[in-house]
């Protein structure tokens, strides 16, 4: 856990909205990066809210580079779809060798809706096949498998916990053009588990539709440019208590004078939060204790910190990752109300959180 400074408007917020039209995919053209690309495959380590499912090494290209760059690359040369940087990856490949991405969704899907899922694609002029056939993994838990191989549905399976369902994105002809970006969409109906979304082909060398191309140099396989990936439901309703950038209270966690342990009715209030972090990997949560002025103001901050932190270890406890939790102890600082009446001081003995992507 870090110790970090936030600043913020004191708000509780009980949000239920309808968004139309949202895109479920976080960084969907690859342009919110950890660090300009410079040698291969280092998509999973430089690309933000991106993995890779497999130990196939997805390259990330992005303007930024002169090793990895766009428009000019190992494997051929494409401008961005949108903005400055796209993905490539092997969809054929001699042995089964398969690369893949995958991305944590913004929520869970809604099961019995509707969804379109669209992207581009480039056949980059380095590949010597080009395949007519795109795969879609939609799981529940992330998938990390040690294999360079095709995701097979044994696989799939083998990830303890999870649910999935694939399919593909079949088109009557096959992805030739490599001047030029191509664009693929699908409509499917989700089960109501999805939270992550992984695309590559999960067909072996044996059953992948592929064609022989022209080529400017062999690379023996189908190297794919992708960028700009959308999935989208036709109307989805977001409703949920806990909006983002937003300073909420813990309503029912108020601490007695001097006291920084959790008791039965507060652990009770943390497992909704619990579970709704749960639900969305990609969020993020800064705790903030505070005290009332009774104390000094170095022993208060030590309190307000250890009131956070309370908070953030049965987080733990329940399954959260501590990477996905900041403490910070503001002391007597930031009152709320009046610190000469016991009703205000009690009300300032209060922990407060904040949620971000």
């Amino acid at each position: 856990m870090r110790w970090v400074i936030y600043v913020g408007v004191v708000l509780f917020c009980f949000q239920t909205c309808s968004v139309f039209a949202q895109n479920l995919v976080k960084n969907p053209s690859f342009e919110d990066y950890h660090e300009c690309p410079n040698i291969l495959g280092t998509f999973n380590e430089h690309v933000k809210s991106w993995s890779t499912p497999t130990a196939g090494t997805t390259d990330y290209f992005n303007t930024c580079s002169k090793v990895m760059s766009a428009p000019e690359n190992f494997n051929g040369v494409q401008h961005p779809k949108d903005g400055e940087a796209y993905a490539g990856l092997y969809f054929y490949a001699p042995g089964d060798y398969r690369e893949y991405i995958q991305v944590a969704l913004k929520t869970k899907l809604r099961p019995d809706k509707e969804y379109q899922l669209s992207f581009y694609i480039s056949l980059a002029e380095g590949s010597d096949f080009a395949v007519k056939d795109f795969g879609v993994v939609c799981s529940y838990k992330q998938i990390a498998l040690k294999t360079k191989k095709n995701l097979s549905r044994r696989q799939l399976y083998s990830v303890e916990g999870n649910k999935f369902h694939s399919f593909e994105i079949n088109h009557p002809d096959f992805h030739e053009d490599k001047s030029s970006w191509l664009k693929v969409s699908v409509s499917f109906v989700a089960k109501g588990y999805e939270r992550f979304l992984v695309l590559g082909n999960l067909r072996n060398n044996k059953l992948t539709r592929k064609v022989q191309t022209k080529r400017k140099e062999s690379k023996k396989g189908a190297y794919y440019y992708i960028d700009e990936i959308l999935l989208k439901g036709e109307h989805v309703e977001v409703q949920t208590k806990f909006k983002l950038e937003t300073l909420h209270e813990f309503e029912n966690i108020l601490f007695d004078f001097d006291v920084f342990s959790l008791d039965e009715i507060s652990a009770n209030t943390l497992k909704e939060l619990y579970t709704h972090l749960n639900e969305n990997p990609r969020l993020h949560i800064t705790i903030l204790g505070h005290t009332d002025n009774r104390g000094s103001k170095r022993y208060n901050k030590l309190l307000s910190l250890k009131r956070a932190e309370s908070i953030a270890k049965y987080l733990v406890e329940l399954g959260l990752s501590k990477e996905r939790i900041d403490v910070i102890g503001y002391g007597s600082s930031k009152p709320l109300l009046s610190n000469n009446s016991e009703e205000g001081r009690k009300k300032n003995r209060r922990v407060e959180f904040i949620l971000k992507e």
